[in-house]
């Protein structure tokens, strides 16, 4: 029995493809492949499916179908707290303080993953009380009373439960996507001329803040130890974009992505990503992350062509007007 032509646009794409596999007291046997497609040669192809790849010739093929992409699977809540974790490290505020397994944070109003509370287990208190208290923090520091959570977390669950809603005026985005991918051993393109000092210059600076930091700007982008501020220029020394890297334990997490209006679609927002992947890697690193507005539709496809996956999401809940 010949095998049906496989339309050429599924190559690449998730499919469902049904083979047969032999034969049985004399009935054909089928069974079904599910993941992506790719080819092998003109006699065979092969579907990626979560448990290995499956290599089918084309003459056992009877039918095949592209599907929806596969839910993400859920990473473990302990997983999502250690990454949360080593992300603030990575993204330190200028006030740290505990809260039972909470951390209140502020930092001037710099950035809402610097302002306010991160919520990653038990705050020690009833809920009321340890939702008074981040009110109090926000207070004596100046910033917004805002609980950052992991959703679908216990946490996000309490919190809302106390009436806290999604704090829909937050600037960046309120929903944000916590993305990894293996560092990979690859160098930048070629004829990419890009600078990983340790330090922030005064053009890195002018790029991500449009000019001199603020104590509170400083403490976050430049408080992290072991860090490097990349600067891409051109041949004649122009700034073209800038990228912050910064290893916490076995990651990097890099940050501050940025390529000038003028100079975009070129390559070099991904040359960017991948000196600072290299750079992290020399220092033990073994998995990129980064963090991305749900909104930002543009970055988050940028990442996903780069083997970037979604680990986890948080947003911030703000108490009810």
């Amino acid at each position: 029995m010949g095998g049906v032509e496989i339309p050429e646009e599924l190559v690449g794409a998730r499919v469902a493809l049904r083979h047969r596999i032999g034969d049985r007291d004399g009935r054909p046997l089928f069974t079904d492949a599910v993941g992506e497609l790719s080819a092998e040669g003109s006699g065979a192809v092969v579907v990626h499916t979560r448990r290995g790849p499956v290599r089918v010739e084309r003459s056992a093929v009877v039918a095949v179908r592209a599907v929806p992409p596969a839910p993400p699977r859920r990473a473990p809540l302990a997983a999502i707290v250690r990454l949360e974790g080593l992300c603030a490290d990575a993204w330190p505020a200028q006030v740290d303080r505990p809260l039972g397994a909470w951390r209140l944070r502020a930092a001037g109003g710099y950035t809402g993953r610097a302002n306010g509370a991160l919520a990653l287990g038990d705050p020690g208190l009833p809920m009321p009380s340890a939702l008074d208290g981040v009110r109090r923090f926000a207070r004596e520091h100046g910033v917004p009373a805002r609980v950052q959570v992991p959703v679908g977390s216990p946490w996000d669950r309490a919190v809302a439960a106390e009436g806290w809603v999604l704090d829909v005026g937050h600037a960046k985005g309120a929903e944000v996507s916590v993305l990894v991918a293996p560092v990979a051993d690859a160098e930048p393109p070629l004829g990419a001329h890009i600078e990983l000092p340790s330090g922030p210059s005064d053009e890195w600076w002018q790029l991500a803040v449009g000019g001199p930091p603020t104590p509170a700007q400083h403490q976050v982008l430049a408080g992290a130890p072991d860090s490097a501020f990349g600067v891409l220029r051109d041949p004649d020394g122009a700034v073209l974009g800038q990228v912050r890297a910064t290893v916490v334990d076995d990651h990097v997490h890099i940050s501050m992505l940025e390529v000038v209006p003028a100079a975009r679609r070129r390559g070099h927002a991904t040359a960017l990503l991948t000196a600072a992947g290299s750079w992290g890697r020399e220092r033990g690193a073994r998995w990129a992350v980064l963090q991305v507005a749900l909104k930002n539709d543009g970055a988050r496809a940028l990442y996903d062509r780069l083997g970037y996956v979604e680990h986890h999401r948080y947003r911030y809940l703000v108490p009810p007007t």
